[in-house]
């Protein structure tokens, strides 16, 4: 496995990122309604930028575990996706994003989707690489870390039920 240059850990807020954007006509049904498959870019986007920079690799999406939509988002609308990390493993990151929309007339801002995504590092040669480690600095950071291990947990156990049924075929 090849290391990245630097193996030095970091902080949380050097890789966190916040971008938004004004839904357009293009992004939407014939409704106004937002396509839930372009907030799922937006967000596999952000998240990918946050591996990127915390890496200094490339980083490919492993997996997405849990997207939740709780409010629509409508053309015009401004939508903010707040991304940063919450765990990193050896080759592999966990990455939360918080999206909201505020709707630009009359300034509402509601949480829109959640989601949490893990990414691979891979080297030149598309071959896994190790991370750098992670430094948590506030409560938030380290909750949102503790129950990152919590979700790692269940997916590796989900992983092994899996392979255990595929075995049995």
């Amino acid at each position: 496995m090849e290391e990245i240059k630097t193996m030095e850990k970091k902080r949380v807020s050097e890789s966190a990122v916040v971008t938004a954007q004004v839904m357009m006509p293009q992004d939407a049904n014939p409704a106004g309604n937002v396509h839930g498959g372009v907030i799922m870019k937006l967000i596999d986007t952000a998240a990918g930028v946050v591996a990127r920079r915390h890496t200094r690799a490339n980083a490919v999406t492993a997996s997405i575990d849990r997207l939740d939509f709780h409010h629509p988002v409508y053309v015009g609308d401004l939508l903010t996706l707040r991304a940063s990390i919450n765990l990193v493993g050896k080759t592999s990151l966990e990455i939360g994003v918080r999206a909201e929309t505020e709707h630009l007339l009359t300034g509402e801002i509601r949480h829109t989707a959640s989601a949490y995504l893990t990414f691979v590092a891979l080297g030149p040669d598309g071959r896994p690489v190790q991370v750098p480690g992670l430094i948590l600095e506030s409560e938030d950071e380290i909750r949102r870390n503790r129950e990152a291990h919590d979700r790692r947990d269940l997916r590796l156990a989900e992983k092994r039920r899996e392979e255990a049924d595929q075995g049995g075929a």
